[in-house]
């Protein structure tokens, strides 16, 4: 087992700021998931941040539906998507509640529970490969739509938290266009808002959005 940073929980108020301020702030920070099986915990490598009406990417762009309503209550809450018809993604709530802006979690380094994450991640090749990438991330914590809505600042017992770890230092960071979105969101030039953490092999590798076109 390696030892861990810093262990206290990340209060609601490190999350009741701008979007672009939490998310590479998220950098190093320590997200621990409570199985019945045991922990898994992991430090955040790679986020991306996604800004609600103001963001042509966001999922609330275009307001607030059935699916995407915790992007618009308190911050600190998990919000996770099925997307794809496959895939699971985990996003943590950010900013004054009602603006609807979160931080997509896209990859990590799993410290402890390794041999648990294994166990749903059985295409990958190595530990590096665990949670490279949001979907990978949530397979191997075990998320799905059930824990949408978790508060990872309630007191007690929760299934999510996010611990202050080491955050990385600035000169670290890097930023660019996120990953596979479409249309203005997907603009480098103005939405540069994937974050990752300089040399870390765990980081997805970026992909430009590819239009998908129904088989006839």
């Amino acid at each position: 087992m390696i030892a861990l940073p810093d262990r206290t929980p990340l209060t609601r108020e490190f999350f009741d700021r701008p979007v672009l301020e939490v998310a590479p702030d998220l950098l190093g920070r320590i997200l621990v998931r409570t199985t019945p099986d045991g922990p898994i915990t992991l430090r955040l490598t790679e986020v991306e941040a996604y800004d609600g009406p103001n963001d042509p990417g966001s999922h609330a762009y275009r307001g607030r539906t059935a699916r995407n309503g915790v992007m618009f209550g308190p911050p600190g809450h998990v919000y996770v998507y099925f997307t794809y018809g496959m895939w699971f993604c985990m996003n943590l709530v950010c900013g004054p509640e009602g603006t609807a802006s979160a931080v997509l979690l896209r990859a990590g380094e799993v410290l402890e529970g390794a041999e648990l994450a294994r166990k749903r991640r059985l295409s990958a090749r190595n530990d590096k490969e665990l949670a490279k990438g949001p979907a990978r991330l949530a397979t191997a914590l075990d998320v799905n739509r059930a824990l949408d809505g978790t508060d990872v600042c309630a007191s007690g017992e929760t299934p999510l938290r996010v611990l202050s770890g080491t955050p990385v230092a600035s000169d670290q960071v890097r930023s660019g266009p996120r990953t596979g979105v479409a249309g203005d969101g997907g603009n480098g030039d103005v939405h540069p808002w994937r974050f990752w953490t300089a040399n870390n092999p765990t980081v997805s590798p970026y992909r430009a959005h590819v239009s998908r076109r129904r088989s006839s």
